[in-house]
């Protein structure tokens, strides 16, 4: 227990460190066994964020009824759901490297640094208002699309353009996925069962 307490102490460092933008933190995550809940929790975390972010966003608009159907399907169910879909994409871009690509993917150590770079995630929370939440949404996913790709180069020795690879065809797998959950029991035709800008279902 006092091994995993030190390690959720060393979180905050963690996530100050990746917000001044100092990527030498995913070396000091990627063998560390005890930073692999708290770096998981951040995951977690930043998912739950993001489907407040979508039920908010639904709040503030004044909709006169529907918000106990957003805060269930994508705070509650989305959010869950998304953690789900952002393993996936982990265990993806672990099997590219390590079976399609041949280099060495240690899916623990990819899960801490991926878990760690999930933090901008987080930023969707502030898309409740309602004339930036596109950008706040698109910063969100490219800022965490940005540091996955950093936090699989600390943690395997493949090349740029194998890293590049496998998250592209990872991430692409979490968004094709979240945007099929969107159109699944949709609240008044808006959207579905996934959180923060991919609650959104963008269909005519």
């Amino acid at each position: 227990m006092e091994f995993q307490g030190a390690s959720f102490q060393n979180l905050g460092s963690w996530l100050l460190r990746l917000a001044r933008l100092d990527l030498t933190v995913f070396d000091d995550v990627k063998d560390d066994v005890s930073a692999t809940v708290p770096t998981l929790t951040v995951a977690v975390v930043a998912s739950f964020l993001s489907g407040l972010g979508s039920w908010l966003w639904w709040t503030f608009q004044d909709f006169p009824k529907g918000g106990g159907d957003v805060f269930v399907k994508s705070f509650l169910l989305g959010s869950i759901l998304q953690v789900g879909v952002w393993f996936l994409w982990v265990y993806v871009a672990a099997m590219i490297l390590s079976r399609g690509l041949g280099v060495t993917a240690d899916l623990n150590r990819l899960l801490r640094t991926m878990g760690l770079a999930f933090a901008p995630m987080s930023i969707t929370v502030l898309m409740l208002v309602s004339f930036l939440t596109v950008p706040f949404g698109v910063i969100a996913i490219a800022a965490t699309v940005a540091l996955t790709y950093v936090a699989i180069q600390a943690a395997t020795d493949a090349e740029p353009h194998q890293v590049m690879l496998a998250n592209i065809v990872g991430f692409v797998i979490f968004a094709v996925v979240l945007g099929i959950l969107a159109n699944i029991s949709e609240v008044y035709n808006t959207g579905g069962l996934a959180p923060g800008l991919f609650f959104f279902n963008l269909n005519p």
